[in-house]
């Protein structure tokens, strides 16, 4: 008898600023120490795709998780991680090593053009929305509340690690 295997579901996690802003300069525009303890633990033991820009901005491979890294640059490599040429390739290598690891979700985390590529593919969103507007070079797309569905939500005050308030929805993608 042959055992069946779940599509990997594809989410997004970010954080988002009221305006749209997720990134300047190639960084975060805010300190958030809480949200980043709900990002570990939302991404954690799960392949994770984001792209190079990304990844040079972490500074290093995310551990406990499947670390695949989308660039252009054929002769981009880093030990202990996947480096894939294209979305499609890097969500291909995503579901194998989802299956492999016997996990049923694929987190992508960034950056802008990640995010852009991957929102038509994507089954939930994990939106850490900053409580103000902001300055910046990085969007977020539009969330149409006609296709995503707000399943839970969560107010998180600023603590001492924090520059500002947040509130985390989890959006679900509407059958058609």
């Amino acid at each position: 008898m042959s055992e069946s295997r779940k599509v990997p579901t594809i989410t997004l996690v970010v954080a988002v600023s009221q305006n749209g802003v997720i990134g300047r300069e190639g960084g975060l525009p805010w300190r958030l120490s809480s949200d980043l303890k709900r990002f570990k633990a939302d991404t954690m033991g799960r392949p994770i795709i984001m792209g190079r820009k990304t990844f040079q901005s972490i500074g290093r491979l995310l551990p406990g998780r499947e670390n695949i890294i989308v660039s252009r640059d054929r002769n981009f490599a880093v030990q202990g991680a996947s480096v894939c040429a294209d979305v499609e390739v890097a969500l291909f290598c995503a579901r194998g090593k989802a299956q492999e690891m016997g996990v049923d979700d694929i987190a992508v985390i960034g950056g802008g053009e990640i995010y852009r590529q991957t929102f038509g593919h994507a089954d939930r969103l994990i939106v850490t929305w900053v409580l103000t507007s902001i300055d910046g070079d990085t969007r977020f797309p539009d969330i149409d509340l006609a296709i995503w569905r707000a399943v839970s939500s969560e107010d998180f005050p600023a603590s001492e690690k924090d520059d500002y308030a947040t509130r985390r929805v989890v959006y679900e993608r509407q059958p058609i």
